[in-house]
């Protein structure tokens, strides 16, 4: 099974952490997002999906080990 982050070598759960704890942060800060009249915004919304993606691909495939992508 081919890893995201190849490159890391024996760090690789810790770079697969920190960048589960950052796209998650980005995700959840995305899609949270309101301003001040409760009105969301499209590119965080859109970003903060993109994250979401991305934070799913590599909890699966690389941390849990489920599927392939």
């Amino acid at each position: 099974m081919r890893a995201v982050f190849d490159f890391a070598g024996k760090a690789e759960p810790l770079v697969d952490l920190l960048f589960l704890v950052v796209t998650g942060f980005v995700a959840w800060h995305g899609i949270r997002h309101r301003d001040a009249e409760g009105k969301t915004d499209f590119v965080r919304l859109l970003f903060g999906c993109i994250a979401a993606v991305f934070f799913v691909m590599v909890l699966l495939q690389d941390v849990l080990q489920v599927t392939r992508f």
